[in-house]
């Protein structure tokens, strides 16, 4: 298990573009945004918010197109 990380942000960040930074994709911004319920007044941050980025579990998909199988 990884343990969390943080991120800083730059002015003008926005809850899906942390995500896709930090997470890897914007569909997780609401699991950023559950992480911080302090800061969810923000809709675009000013810099140097320091946000909590939870570890999460990306799960394994065997759903992959015949060109990336092995």
């Amino acid at each position: 298990m990884q343990k969390n990380q943080f991120y800083r942000t730059l002015s003008g960040d926005t809850w899906d573009g942390v995500a896709f930074k930090t997470l890897g994709s914007e569909m997780l911004k609401d699991t950023l945004m559950k992480a911080n319920p302090r800061h969810l007044h923000y809709y675009i941050f000013p810099a140097g918010v320091v946000l909590d980025v939870p570890a999460v579990e990306i799960p394994a998909t065997t759903d992959l197109p015949p060109w990336r199988k092995s």
